[in-house]
């Protein structure tokens, strides 16, 4: 496992057993000091790297400053990623969490009360694409990348992330209603990534 932090060269998960990366039956235990506070994640980093990403190999871990964040209402985690089912190396499905279309509208919406803040911890792991997005309607919010500093970078509806990039976004909705919150690009979309908060009051 490649953790994504600051760490010694032993537990870097790369080159063999003795920075984590384990023969198959054998153990190894990963120590670190939880540092920097933010969002980070955590992957395989062994060949085929491409394709166990592709599978599923990887996940979210969240780092709170030691006086802790600021109060939220809701607090959600979403992992943009993709799936490639036919192993040609393109995507077939996009999604957040790994469902497509988990959240629509019907299925499992996301739901809140109007002014209640909410702070997502976003992460982009998807493979086989350059770029990811996130982009929210009616609303904007603030973005924190990496959620290393309590200051936000911008106050925008739309952010863009490669591959291991990952930020927090805060933002309340004035008004109740169903929204939409999906990448911006189409075939991702339509492919699968997007979905709905309803918002009440």
């Amino acid at each position: 496992i490649h953790f994504h932090g600051i760490h010694t060269g032993v537990t870097d998960g790369v080159f063999d057993k003795r920075s984590g990366q384990m023969p198959a039956g054998e153990e190894f235990t990963y120590e670190f000091d939880a540092e920097p506070f933010g969002l980070h994640l955590y992957h395989c980093h062994t060949f085929p790297l491409a394709e166990h990403i592709a599978k599923g190999l990887y996940g979210a871990f969240i780092i709170e400053p030691k006086e802790g964040w600021p109060k939220a209402d809701r607090e959600y985690v979403m992992v943009m990623n993709g799936f490639d089912v036919d192993f040609d190396g393109e995507n077939d499905f996009y999604a957040v969490n790994s469902i497509p279309f988990h959240y629509d509208h019907g299925k499992h919406p996301i739901k809140f009360k109007v002014g209640e803040l909410v702070r997502i911890f976003l992460v982009n792991i998807l493979e086989f694409d350059l770029l990811n997005s996130f982009h929210m309607h009616a609303n904007f919010f603030n973005y924190y990348p990496t959620g290393t500093s309590r200051t936000p970078s911008e106050f925008t509806d739309t952010i863009m992330q490669a591959q291991g990039q990952r930020g927090i976004l805060e933002f309340r909705y004035k008004f109740p209603g169903t929204y939409m919150f999906h990448a911006h690009v189409t075939e991702f979309a339509e492919l699968g990534w997007t979905g709905v908060f309803e918002v009440e009051e």
